[in-house]
């Protein structure tokens, strides 16, 4: 970790908010960055007119950085327990993560095969196939790309395999029907409350859709991706403020 961090909590939290706001600064400006070992230090303008750009972009950068430190933070945990996921699926490789997937999976499903209907035991199976094709898509996505395709692609796909699965599972069981479906709908009530009163959006999904049945599969599909960004994005968010090497 850098010798910034090792002056106690509150120099952690300054080394933290002078490299978010460098990140800020390094959008326009070049040499913002990394520079104190450097032999050429941080750029700065020599004009009139870059001062008074370089000083107000800098003063913009304040409360910005005072707003994204916090969700920085929750990047770090983010970023520790995706680690640790990361470094199990690497070890295990494209086909061990299939292989565990399907043993997971196999074993839930002999158990739907005694618990539920010939209907239930085929969609359990069936999540189970829909989560271990997700669970390889988001190691190959994640690992054989950059940056971009792991926040694009990986941490939805990994979101998929976590949550379509109990959500099959609860339309051929009460006992998780009773958990994950009542708490889904109220999920659902305050999401069309909130985020999607825009432009009468919440009205016409109301109008249009009935959440029941596989309607429950689409909405935990559709909620899989923006929370598979968000994720990827605080753990990016950490990455700039303390890079894994720090």
């Amino acid at each position: 970790m850098h010798g910034g961090t090792t002056t106690g909590f509150a120099g952690a939290i300054r080394y933290d908010l002078k490299r978010l706001h460098e990140s800020w600064m390094a959008l326009f400006f070049p040499r913002q960055r990394g520079t104190e070992t450097g032999v050429l230090g941080k750029w700065e303008p020599s004009s009139t007119s870059g001062k008074i750009a370089y000083r107000a972009w800098s003063a913009l950068g304040a409360p910005v950085v005072a707003a994204l430190y916090p969700l920085a933070l929750v990047g770090f945990a983010v970023r520790y327990y995706t680690r640790r996921i990361d470094g199990t699926a690497t070890r295990l490789g494209a086909l061990g993560v299939i292989l565990v997937s399907i043993l997971v999976w196999s074993g839930l499903t002999a158990l739907a095969r005694l618990r539920f209907s010939t209907t239930g035991f085929l969609a359990v199976g069936a999540a189970g196939g829909i989560a271990t094709v997700a669970a390889a898509l988001a190691y190959l996505t994640g690992t054989r790309g950059g940056r971009a395709s792991t926040v694009l692609l990986a941490y939805p796909f990994a979101m998929s395999a976590l949550f379509l699965p109990p959500v099959v599972a609860a339309l051929y069981s009460p006992t998780l029907s009773s958990v994950v479906l009542d708490n889904s709908y109220t999920l659902a009530i305050w999401i069309l409350d909130n985020p999607l009163d825009l432009w009468g959006l919440n009205t016409l999904l109301r109008e249009q859709f009935t959440l029941e049945g596989a309607n429950y599969v689409a909405m935990w599909f559709g909620i899989s991706v923006p929370v598979g960004w968000l994720v990827g994005l605080l753990v990016t968010l950490a990455d700039v403020v303390r890079p894994k090497s720090a």
